[in-house]
């Protein structure tokens, strides 16, 4: 698979199998992903790979927050802007009609919260987790190194046939997460991402995307 494959075929998938997925291959991948670009070679991301008994009590305890209605932990960092104006606003909603439709939650449904909390708590069936922090002392580039890092790994992930959906929920559960990883204090969690084989059979949600001429300007030619 090429990078242009790669990079067109990655998608946020929300129905893994349970089929395992090989720990050399994870190896492989995470390996390679060491050559991910960050400023100053600060490398500030330490990543944690749940799989196995860990992994299902970690969602038996985050999916049994999410069904009590627990609102979560306190955030450490907010996952969106105050007050999102357009275009991102549109992107937003449309993204989230077509997300959760496509999981057979109705938009009026009553429970639906709870519902997706608890469909985002059992990482939808992957059998891998990766969840990926950074020391809090970083700065914004350091965040935006992760966010290289973390594509990179979901890329890789695509070129060993694999699938991988990136999770900010978790950060709503950082402390049963800590509980199960052991991270330090003095590490924040940034996301985590599930990774799997695609569930066969389940529709296949691709989200829209703006056009390119939307998003960037050519100077000069």
């Amino acid at each position: 698979m090429d990078v242009y494959e790669a990079v067109d075929s990655r998608r946020a998938v929300r129905a893994f199998s349970d089929e395992p997925v090989p720990k050399e291959v994870l190896v492989r991948v995470l390996n390679a992903a060491t050559r991910a670009p960050s400023s100053g070679n600060l490398q500030p991301w330490h990543l944690y790979v749940v799989t196995g008994e860990p992994l299902a009590e970690l969602k038996q305890r985050a999916t049994g927050r999410a069904l009590a209605g627990d609102p979560g932990d306190e955030r450490e960092y907010p996952m969106y802007p105050d007050a999102l104006s357009s275009p991102y606003r549109d992107r937003f909603f449309a993204a989230a009609a077509q997300r959760y439709e496509a999981l057979g939650i109705e938009r009026d449904d009553p429970d639906r919260p709870r519902r997706i909390a608890a469909l985002n708590a059992e990482a939808f069936g992957a059998s891998v987790v990766l969840f990926c922090y950074l020391d809090r002392t970083m700065g914004p580039g350091q965040w935006a190194d992760a966010g290289m890092y973390v594509q990179t790994i979901m890329l890789l992930l695509r070129a060993e046939g694999l699938h991988s959906c990136p999770q900010v929920m978790w950060t709503n559960y950082r402390e049963t997460v800590k509980r199960t990883v052991g991270a330090h204090d003095e590490l924040v969690l940034f996301c985590g991402i599930s990774v799997g084989f695609e569930k066969e059979g389940v529709p296949r949600l691709r989200t829209g995307r703006a056009d390119m001429a939307e998003t960037v300007s050519f100077i000069g030619g």
